[in-house]
């Protein structure tokens, strides 16, 4: 036997009868992780949380293209129930310019409030409690399998391969832990399979996932801004919204209002004179969109954006266009 028939054999060992569910974004690494699974003969389930805060790309690459060259993929959600039939009219009417339901825009509009650096109520909410309740509800004992990697940050550069997930009373299990981002494209060739269209073209994403995350980076809010306006647009309009909500319930609770409201949290550092501390206070999505166009400090505007195009379809191997259709 060989050294790679020994290493898998060894695997399945340690796996024994137990599932491994897959967390699929629509991402590269998570589709990577199917795929590499698929090469070492396991089966498994794939899931997808949706939070309803993706880009409609990412949508329709896990509804029509990703089942094709993965398998089927479970949808998985989990949302409030809506305080008032205004709260509900309000969740719908957002839901109708995004073109579906979004888990996201509820929690929002139910909690009064968006998501935060330091309250990042959102991971728990829309992916820790609904993987809890999904692998506590199998009747076989199950392994959770992400696609997380160490290059990514220096955060998961310290996360072990295997690991104790007590919310969902299993294991998890990160397989690509050591991989590189040329493996991770090197085995999307192998198995023909294209990448989410969101990293292809002139201007492409470097991640996938809510569009956009509160730990978005100025480029990522720059790219937004110049090729989905209307998410934009629709975000200050959420922000006003939110902030109506939040006035309400302080006046109900005879309380004044004093801090703005809105999905980013200061980026550029501000500190707080009287604590010496950063301020933690909100900015809106224009304010932000405009500090997102400067160079490093955010005063100097960039007159002309770095370039990226060949990042994309060259970087994946495709051909040299935009829609990327084939892999060389």
């Amino acid at each position: 036997m060989g050294m790679r028939a020994e290493m898998i054999q060894e695997l399945k060992d340690k796996i024994g009868d137990r599932v491994l569910v897959v967390s699929v974004s629509g991402g590269k690494d998570s589709t990577a992780t199917c795929l590499h699974l698929k090469e070492l003969g396991l089966p498994y389930k794939a899931m997808f949380f949706d939070t309803g805060w993706e880009h409609a790309s990412t949508y329709k690459y896990l509804n029509e293209y990703l089942p094709t060259k993965i398998g089927p993929i479970e949808r998985l959600s989990r949302e409030p129930t809506m305080r008032t039939p205004e709260a509900e009219a309000l969740a719908v009417k957002y839901e109708q310019r995004l073109g579906f339901r979004s888990p996201m825009v509820r929690w929002v509009i139910h909690k009064g409030m968006f998501p935060a650096r330091q309250r990042r109520w959102c991971t728990q909410e829309l992916k820790v409690y609904t993987a809890r309740d999904y692998l506590t509800g199998l009747d076989d004992e199950p392994i959770s399998v992400v696609g997380i990697r160490a290059e990514e940050s220096k955060a998961r550069s310290k996360m072990p391969e295997w690991e104790w997930f007590d919310a969902g009373d299993c294991e998890i299990w990160r397989p690509l832990i050591k991989w590189t981002t040329q493996d991770v494209i090197d085995i999307h060739k192998r198995h023909n399979v294209s990448p989410n269209p969101m990293y292809l073209g002139d201007n492409p994403a470097e991640r996938v996932g809510c569009y956009p995350c509160v730990y978005a980076r100025k480029d990522e809010i720059r790219r937004i801004a110049a090729n989905d306006p209307d998410r934009i647009a629709l975000l200050a309009d959420l922000e006003r919204d939110i902030h109506q909500i939040r006035i309400e319930r302080a006046r109900d609770k005879g309380e004044e209002l004093r801090t703005p409201t809105g999905w980013f949290q200061s980026p550029a550092g501000e500190i707080n004179p009287s604590t010496g501390k950063r301020s933690g206070l909100c900015w809106p999505i224009d304010r932000v969109v405009q500090w997102a166009k400067t160079k490093r400090g955010g005063k100097q505007f960039e007159l002309f954006d770095a370039l990226p195009g060949e990042q994309g379809c060259v970087r994946w191997g495709m051909c040299d266009t935009s829609q990327g259709q084939a892999l060389r």
